[in-house]
C-alpha cells in the first residue's frame, strides 16, 4: 500500500505561524528549531483548537504546540508503533481504530513549508519491472504551494500515558500526531519543472491532505465530532495551487538538514523516465 515516504520541512518562525493561524497562546519555550529534513519521531509544530489546562472556561483557544510526529494510540501498550503511523488514509480515517477516536475530537493542522517525495530512477524502474532486485536510486522533489504560503496538512492528535512513569514525571505523557494523506491530483501542477513530472500523481500516488484557509476553523473546531460532517472536510484541495521541483539527493539522508536541501535544480540528479 503506498503512502508518503515521510519528509518535510518546517522552518517558520513561531511568531509568524501564530500571525498566520491566529493562533492564541503559543510557550516561546517550546520553540523549535528550522528544520528542512523533518523526519518521523521528530517534534513538529501543530496548530489546535482545546480549553487550556486548569482554566475556569471550557472555551477552546488556538495553540500552537509542540508534538512528536507518529501517532501513538491511547490504548497502546507501548509507544514504539508511532514510527510506523506518520499517516492515515482520508478514505479511512473515519473507521480505523488507531484513527477514528482522533478524527472526532483531536483534530489539528501540521503546517510546513513543504514535503519531499521520491521518483525511482529509470534503471532501478526497469530492474523492477524484471522482477530483479537492487538498492533503488531515487530522485527527491520538493512539493509547496506554488504562491509561496504555508503548507496547511490536515493532521490528527492523540495522547499517551506511559505507566512506567509516575504522574509527575515530564515524560509521563505523550502527545503524538499523524498527517492526513488522500490521492495525489492528476491535473497539471500550478508550476511544473522543466524536465520531470508535470502533476503529483506522476511523482507519488498519495499526497497530504492541504486544508485551504477557509477550511481551518472548521477542521480545528472540536464541537465538530459528527463523522459524516468530518468527512466533507476531507475533499481534495482546489487543483493548481502546487508546485514541484527537484532538490538535491542529500536530502534522503536523514542526517543532513539545511536550507540548502530546498535548493531547485535545473535537472535532476537521478535520471527518471519522465
Amino acid at each position: 500500500m503506498a503512502r508518503m515516504c515521510g519528509r518535510y520541512a518546517s522552518s517558520r518562525r513561531p511568531e509568524d505561524l501564530a500571525a498566520t493561524f491566529e493562533v492564541e497562546k503559543w510557550d516561546p519555550e517550546e520553540t523549535l528549531e528550522p528544520d528542512y529534513n523533518v523526519a518521523p519521531t521528530k517534534e513538529v509544530y501543530a496548530v489546535l483548537d482545546r480549553p487550556l489546562k486548569d482554566a475556569e472556561s471550557p472555551r477552546p483557544v488556538r495553540q500552537l504546540r509542540k508534538l512528536r510526529w507518529g501517532l501513538v494510540p491511547s490504548w497502546a501498550k507501548t509507544p514504539e508503533g508511532g514510527a510506523r503511523m506518520i499517516n492515515a488514509r482520508a478514505e479511512t480515517v473515519h473507521e480505523k481504530p488507531a484513527y477514528r477516536r482522533a478524527f472526532a475530537a483531536r483534530r489539528c493542522v501540521l503546517p510546513a513549508d513543504g514535503y519531499y517525495e521520491w521518483v525511482t530512477g529509470e534503471q532501478e524502474r526497469e530492474l523492477e519491472a524484471e522482477g530483479r532486485k537492487k538498492r533503488p536510486r531515487k530522485q527527491p522533489y520538493f512539493v509547496l504551494p506554488a504562491d509561496g504560503s504555508v503548507f496547511a496538512m490536515a493532521g490528527l492528535y492523540e495522547f499517551w500515558r506511559d505507566r512506567t512513569l509516575p504522574d509527575d514525571h515530564p515524560g509521563a505523557w505523550w502527545v503524538t500526531c499523524s498527517v492526513i494523506t488522500t490521492e495525489a491530483e492528476r491535473t497539471p501542477l500550478a508550476v511544473a519543472p522543466a524536465e520531470g513530472p508535470h502533476a503529483l500523481a506522476d511523482i507519488h500516488p498519495r499526497m497530504p491532505l492541504m486544508l485551504t484557509p477557509d477550511r481551518w476553523d472548521a477542521w480545528l473546531d472540536p464541537s465538530r465530532t459528527d463523522p459524516d460532517e468530518l468527512r466533507e472536510l476531507l475533499a481534495p484541495p482546489p487543483a493548481g495551487l502546487m508546485r514541484a521541483y527537484p532538490v538535491p539527493t542529500a536530502v534522503s539522508n536523514v542526517r543532513n538538514n539545511g536550507p540548502e536541501l530546498l535548493k531547485e535544480l535545473p535537472a535532476p540528479e537521478e535520471g527518471t523516465l519522465f
